[in-house]
């Protein structure tokens, strides 16, 4: 699978991206979400407000139940505010 991240969130992990097999048991874009965090401790700190990230996977909208493949991409960004 490939992972962009996007915004602070890019920041936050050190990359634009990485390319990831996905553990069993993380079949849905809410595992993902859950299982992130426990990767690493930057991962975890990165992921703190992973309830307000916009997911996108292959550039549609997904909700926490939208399933995932290995083959899918997502890109996590965070709500951004224009001013």
């Amino acid at each position: 699978m490939k992972l962009k991240y996007v915004a602070w969130l890019r920041e936050s992990v050190g990359c634009d991206g990485e390319e990831i097999v996905l553990p069993a048991g993380v079949r849905t874009v809410g595992t993902l979400l859950d299982w992130l965090p426990t990767r690493s401790e930057r991962l975890r700190s990165a992921f703190e407000y992973s309830d307000i990230l916009l997911v996108s996977v292959n550039r549609q909208h997904a909700g926490r139940d939208h399933p995932l493949r290995d083959e899918d991409e997502v890109i996590l960004a965070p709500p951004i505010a224009g001013g």
